[in-house]
């Protein structure tokens, strides 16, 4: 069930998207960042302990 947004109804929809759109950037920016970080910390722990 959507509410009746009247004229603003594109402007209110496309607000939404964008938000998800960002969110979902964000989370996947952030999930990429741990693994290149994770995997550069094994590196280093591997050449420390030989």
């Amino acid at each position: 069930m959507m509410p009746d947004l009247g004229k603003y109804a594109d402007a209110v929809l496309g607000a939404y998207a964008a938000s998800i759109v960002l969110l979902i950037g964000i989370v996947v920016l952030s999930v990429w960042q741990s693994r290149r970080a994770k995997a550069a910390l094994e590196e280093m722990e591997k050449r420390r302990n030989g």
